[in-house]
Order: structure tokens, then C-alpha cells, then sequence
């Protein structure tokens, strides 16, 4: 995958799921269970490490995630983040007094658990296997952190970005600093490569998508690579569409992410300007065989002669059958089921 990283061709191509140890596999859900809780599966190394481990052992994907969460950053500057059965995550929903009083100083050790998990996962793992880090981009955190809890379009951030511009930018600027610092950390403690996940850059507007999504993980790119100049960077601006054109260029990164949306022909243009990412649609994985046959057939005819790092278009579901991701994973290295 880091040959891939850096521009070659490989066929077959490296392959990993986003979400490969999830809810979808019956030794994650009893892993879970044992932990008692989401944010305490996150933070317990040794199950932490066991749950990235899982789909590695069952499936030989070409990297490993760390198993952690986006909101593990709010968490540790104490935004009393929790995870509700059937609701998703919640937070206390941040002000501008509460923005303007944050501070960094107990984030590194707060997430001292995560650089442990990294550290058990490197010398755990083949050395062929990449061990990727990651975390959540500043505006898809923030939203959370404006909000309280996910939305359908994120309007309270967007309407809190208009309403109080500098301290929304403040904001933007003090995640991308210590989002870059943790995402040092997880370089340091065995990372191989980090993705920046922006799960919610699709619902901006032109502006707004080159002020909230673009420069503040730039600033963070510029921040990694001021500290560790070869550090490979992944990002993901799901739902940007033809911002995706100048996305790597403006951002800087190594690779960028494509979801399901992304017309095959125009992530054929991408690729001519390096690496590229996805972008099989999660519902192929879920409906199985014609469907997940022809999806992955046609991502491999498209792009397989570039640069590419197999994925889904995001995160696999809990609804996925693992032997449809056997299959996947068969058809992508051209082996008989």
C-alpha cells in the first residue's frame, strides 16, 4: 500500500475496508459486548488492538485501521462525549465562550490509550500489512461539537459558521492543531500512513468547502509534515464531487478517498494526478453477488491501471454479510471462490 502511496501501479491493487472491524462481524459484536461500552472498547489496548486485528485474521486485508473514533479528540478536551444506544454519539454542544476557553493541555495524555493500541498493533501485525492511523477533519468535528450530536445537513455548524465567523474559524484552527499533533503521536508510536476523514464535506458550498474542509487540513498537513517530512496522508472529503479536482492539490496529501457519488470516469481524471481510493458502493457489499461482482469489475476496469488502493465509498455496514466480503475480497485479487 505505501508503494501505492507513492505512485505506483499494483496489480491486484492493496485493499482495505473503512469500518473493516465493525458490527458486521460476529467476533467484533462480542468483543464490544466484553468492553462494555464504545468509548471503552476505544481506550482498552488490548481489545482496541484486538477488534483491528479481526478482519486482518479473517480476511488478509493490505492494511489495518487503528479501531478508535473521530470524537475521541472532543473527548479528551472534555466535551462529556457519549455514545447512546439507537441515537449515535453524543456532546454537550459547545459556545463561543466554551470555544474561546479550550485548551490542548490534557489532550496527549488523554489519548495515551490510542498510542498504545498503535504501538501492540506494529508488533503485531506482518510487516507487509500497513498499519494506518487516523482522525476526524476540523469541520466534521466541529460539527459534532456545535450540534451536540450528528444532523442530517449540519445546519447548526453551517448557521453557527455564519453567525459567529471568527469564533467558528478559531475553532477550525485549534482542531486542525492538535488533530495534527495526535495524528504525530500515532506517526511515532507505528503508524505507517494517516487518513483525515471529512465525512460531512458534502454538504458545503463552494466558500464554505474551501474555508472549513480545505484549509484547516492543510494547516494540519502542513503541521505532520513540518515535524515528519515523509509521512503519507490519505484524505476523505466524502460528497465533494468536483471540488475533488483541486482537493489533493490544495490540501497536499498523498492520496484522496472517493465515495460512491464519484462518477468512475471522473476518478479516472483524478488518478492521472496520483493515487486515488474507493469507491465500491457499501450497498453492493450488503446485495452480494452480481451486484458486488460487477461493482468491484467495474472500479478494476476503470482504474486498476493507476494508482489505486481498493476501498468502499465509505464505511462498510452492520448489515454486510462477511461472506459477501470474502467474495469481494476474491474478486479484487482475481482468486476462485
Amino acid at each position: 500500500m505505501i508503494d501505492v502511496l507513492n505512485g505506483k501501479t499494483m496489480s491486484p491493487p492493496p485493499l482495505w475496508l473503512m469500518r473493516q472491524a465493525g458490527r458486521y462481524l460476529p467476533e467484533y459484536r462480542q468483543t464490544r459486548e466484553k468492553a462494555g461500552g464504545f468509548l471503552n472498547l476505544c481506550y482498552t489496548p488490548e481489545l482496541a488492538t484486538e477488534v483491528t486485528l479481526q478482519p486482518i485474521r479473517r480476511y488478509g486485508f493490505d492494511a489495518a485501521i487503528l479501531f478508535s473514533d473521530i470524537l475521541v479528540i472532543p473527548d479528551a478536551l472534555k466535551r462529556n462525549v457519549r455514545f447512546e444506544e439507537g441515537h449515535g454519539p453524543r456532546l454537550d454542544p459547545i459556545d463561543v465562550t466554551a470555544i474561546r476557553a479550550l485548551k490542548p493541555d490534557h489532550v496527549s495524555s488523554h489519548l495515551k490509550p490510542v498510542m498504545e493500541t498503535v504501538t501492540r498493533l506494529r508488533a503485531s501485525l506482518p510487516e507487509e500489512t500497513t498499519l494506518l492511523g487516523f482522525c476526524g477533519a476540523p469541520w466534521t468535528v466541529a460539527t459534532y461539537m456545535i450540534a451536540g450530536q450528528g444532523t442530517p445537513d449540519q445546519a447548526p455548524a453551517r448557521l453557527f459558521g455564519y453567525r459567529e465567523t471568527a469564533a467558528f474559524t478559531y475553532l477550525l484552527d485549534f482542531l486542525a492543531d492538535v488533530s495534527a499533533d495526535y495524528l504525530v503521536e500515532q506517526i511515532d508510536a507505528g503508524a505507517d500512513a494517516v487518513q483525515i476523514f471529512d465525512s460531512w464535506a458534502g454538504v458545503l458550498g463552494e466558500r464554505e468547502f474551501a474555508d472549513y474542509a480545505v484549509r484547516p487540513v492543510r494547516r494540519m498537513v502542513d503541521s505532520v509534515r513540518a515535524r515528519r517530512p515523509g509521512a503519507k496522508i490519505i484524505a476523505f472529503a466524502k460528497g465533494a464531487g468536483l471540488r475533488l479536482k483541486t482537493y489533493r492539490r490544495d490540501t497536499d496529501t498523498d492520496a484522496i478517498g472517493l465515495d460512491w457519488s464519484v462518477p468512475l470516469s471522473f476518478a479516472a481524471e483524478l488518478q492521472k494526478d496520483g493515487p486515488v481510493q474507493g469507491n465500491l458502493d457499501p450497498m453492493r457489499v450488503v446485495a452480494g453477488g452480481a451486484a458486488l461482482d460487477e461493482g468491484v469489475d467495474a472500479i478494476l476496469q476503470a482504474l486498476g491501471n493507476g494508482p489505486l488502493i481498493f476501498n468502499l465509498g465509505h464505511g462498510i455496514t452492520p448489515q454486510a454479510d462477511p461472506d459477501h466480503v470474502t467474495r469481494l475480497v476474491k474478486r479484487v485479487r482475481g482468486e476462485a471462490l
